[in-house]
């Protein structure tokens, strides 16, 4: 005002041009950039010659106004006025092109530096390096960085900071190691924030020592672990289920004072589900909440697929409600855990109900929710609602991945639609999916389980012509369905095949042989494999050990079985219920069914018994027609908390039948029903055979509609009891058959 006073006024004293030089400074501190350009122009009009202060502020007062062709115009009228130029002025506009996306521009001023005989300096190189990461030139950052210390220059904190989390993003991990190998060596050492960074990336890479090695360094030069770094070590270990190293990196934690946070628990927990260790992840869990920290949806979300993986349902839906009930929202990973749990369980009905929640909540399902879904319906044979789950996904934008076609393959198969199942994959190929062994191994098994091998052999030399490697997997299957035809030229060709492309056989294709031959009785041959296995470096596992035991047991080898299982536990494997079956399997045929009662008694209370060591005990004790004590094992089973099957029934009910107590059958059918337990075909011929052998043919009719009702087919066996109504008394044996 004082100034334009003066001018008004004609007045002969003006101010100096140090006095307007601070006035202009002092405007643009406060941000008045449009007063700055005003008060210029009168300085101008005033005849009064701009220093190179007067310009560096008013060139800034454009950029600030985000008008860059004024400033090159200043610098152009600059350069004409004023005899010593700097590089002050130059890093202004560098600045202000920087910060309004004119980055390359700035990096062309920096280049027409030489000819105007002036040297960028550290000021220049920081804005430029800062202003390149800005729009993701990471590259051009780098040559500039390098340059920057060549000719001496240590970049700021900020910059390097800047540069390292920008490559890290771009996943250009030895870019990074390289450039902080660089700063150190010019005695600049990254922060805390930079190794934080550093060490995430190179965990998510799968480069877990050189993590490990950068942890060490960080320490070295005195800079200490916090809570954010011991976090991300700790979910690396637990990620790689290395459990033991995460709990020692905990202690350092706390060793270190460092309060342990929501972070390190989640990792623990979720890494302790994995390995399926519940017991730890409860305890864990407990401690969390005991140390007063809230746990987040995804402590309860790892904790709840723990449950669901194990088929503890009722803990993941307790766990569940008690998450909802503390305003903790479910997300899309919580609600496909569950759904996943319920498609295992065959709780179809159940899972679907979940997802319609889940969608009326707005919250979105994704590719692995419509996966899990899809697969449950294949599973359980529902192929019309799986690919209507297929189509729907596919419409909502998600795109299926070859776990979705595998599953559907797999379905096709299961169902006896073999050809549906190649027309499906032959039509994927032409749409160009990806494929991978999976899908086409899901095809061979379904050619293999209907004993088609030369046209699982086809598809095989077809999925080798699209470009897609056989691997052990798919040898595994085509070895298994050439055993159970028997054939051994096939088997021979197979296995120098393999060898011919450098694959070696492994625990499942060894524990294939092994079973074939032992079913058979070529123990000879199987303990042969069992050798060559050994040798290999093949490690037996539970299902080859079971294998041999098996064959031991039919061939009367009982002795040497129970030998096979000793070996088997000093080996840390513990036999499983099939393992345990083989043996009361074969002691029931010799009806030494005290010694039967006893190692069952022993599976029980090491809760390994299931509905098939059951039923092979209550066979025994039928056949040796015991049938109080077998009665008494079904009652058992309700206590033990195994449900009995279709088999189960029939098999009591047959014997009840054998012996004329028709009244009784009939209670134990009605009991089967109202579990919702399904006869088959075999349950039905039996109570019908009961009921024309008692005189009771309208009963015996009355099944037989009702085996049309339920959709289970009659076989020539139902027929044939039928039309001989109760003409033959003495004919269970044909029934059986």
């Amino acid at each position: 005002m004082v100034f334009r006073l003066m001018r008004k006024f004609d007045c002969r004293l003006l101010p100096q041009i140090r006095t307007l030089s601070a006035l202009l400074n002092d405007l643009a501190k406060i941000r008045q950039f449009g007063i700055v350009l005003e008060v210029f122009d009168e300085i101008v009009k005033a005849g009064i010659r701009p220093d190179i202060f007067i310009y560096t502020v008013v060139i800034r007062s454009f950029c600030e106004s985000k008008d860059f062709v004024r400033a090159c115009e200043m610098i152009h009228q600059m350069e004409s006025n004023v005899a010593e130029l700097n590089v002050v002025v130059y890093n202004v506009l560098i600045h202000g092109l920087c910060k309004n996306h004119g980055v390359w521009e700035a990096v062309e001023v920096k280049n027409g530096l030489v000819k105007r005989g002036l040297r960028a300096d550290i000021i220049t190189y920081n804005t430029l390096v800062l202003g390149l990461c800005r729009v993701e030139q990471f590259d051009v950052a780098v040559e500039l960085m390098d340059e920057m210390i060549k000719l001496g220059f240590v970049p700021s904190e900020a910059v390097v900071t800047s540069l390292v989390e920008g490559l890290r993003r771009k996943g250009k991990v030895e870019d990074v190691l390289s450039l902080v190998k660089k700063v150190g060596e010019i005695g600049l050492a990254p922060n805390l924030f930079v190794y934080n960074a550093l060490i995430n990336s190179l965990c998510k890479n799968g480069k877990f020592d050189e993590a490990e090695l950068l942890y060490n360094e960080m320490e070295s030069k005195g800079l200490h672990a916090n809570d954010v770094t011991f976090s991300i070590l700790i979910d690396s270990f637990c990620r790689r289920g290395e459990m033991d190293i995460a709990l020692s990196f905990l202690s350092k934690m706390r060793e270190a004072g460092i309060k342990v946070t929501v972070y390190p628990y989640n990792s623990l927990i979720s890494g302790y589900c994995k390995l399926g260790n519940l017991c730890l992840a409860e305890s864990f869990f407990n401690e969390m909440i005991n140390n007063r920290l809230q746990p987040t949806v995804i402590t309860y979300t790892s904790l709840l697929s723990g449950y669901c993986n194990e088929g503890k349902l009722h803990k993941a839906f307790r766990l569940y409600h008690e998450m909802t009930g503390k305003a903790i929202a479910p997300n899309t990973y919580t609600y496909t855990a569950l759904i996943s749990g319920l498609c295992r369980a065959n709780m179809m009905v159940e899972a679907v109900r979940l997802f319609g929640q889940m969608v009326e909540r707005n919250i979105m399902p994704n590719e692995v929710t419509y996966n899990v879904l899809i697969e449950g319906y294949c599973k359980d044979g529902n192929m019309v609602k799986a690919f209507e789950l297929f189509g729907e996904m596919v419409d909502k934008g998600l795109v299926p991945d070859t776990y979705t076609y595998r599953s559907l393959i797999s379905g096709l198969c299961s169902v006896g639609r073999v050809s549906e199942a190649k027309e499906f994959l032959d039509g994927l190929h032409r749409d160009h999916r990806k494929l991978n062994e999976m899908c086409y191994s899901a095809l061979l098994h379904g050619y293999c389980k209907e004993g088609k091998i030369e046209d699982a052999l086809r598809a095989c030399h077809e999925m080798v012509a699209r470009g897609i490697d056989m691997d052990l997997v798919c040898y595994g299957i085509l070895i298994d369905g050439t055993l159970k035809q028997h054939d051994t030229r096939r088997l021979l060709v197979l296995l120098k095949e393999m060898d011919d492309q450098g694959l070696s056989p492994d625990n499942v294709i060894y524990t294939s042989m092994i079973d074939a031959n032992s079913k058979v009785g070529n123990l000879r041959e199987a303990f042969g494999l069992w050798d060559i296995m050994i040798g290999e470096g093949c490690i037996p596992n539970v299902v080859t050990y079971t294998a041999l035991i098996n064959g031991l047991c039919k061939a009367g080898f009982i002795d040497k079985a129970e030998l096979l299982c000793k070996e088997m536990l000093v080996s840390n494997l513990l036999p499983n219920q099939i393992t345990y079956g083989c043996f009361i399997d074969r002691l029931a045929e010799e009806g030494n069914m005290d010694k039967a009662v006893e190692l069952h008694n022993a599976i029980v209370k090491g809760v390994l018994a299931n509905t098939v060591t059951y039923n092979i005990h209550i066979r025994g004790f039928c056949k040796l027609g015991r049938l109080e004590e077998a009665m008494e094992l079904l009652v058992g089973m309700a206590d033990n908390g195994i449900l009995p099957d279709c088999i189960t029934y029939s098999t009591i009910i047959y014997e009840h039948c054998r012996r004329g107590s028709l009244h009784e059958a009939i209670r134990l059918w009605d009991s089967m029903l109202n579990k919702g337990i399904m006869p088959d075909t075999l349950a039905y011929n039996f109570l019908i055979h009961g009921c024309c052998v008692a005189g009771e043919l309208n009963k015996a009719f009355e099944l037989c509609d009702d085996m049309f009702r339920r959709g289970v087919k009659p076989s020539k066996v139902t027929h044939d009891i039928l039309a001989r109504g109760n003409h033959s008394k003495n004919s269970y044996e044909n029934v059986d058959q």
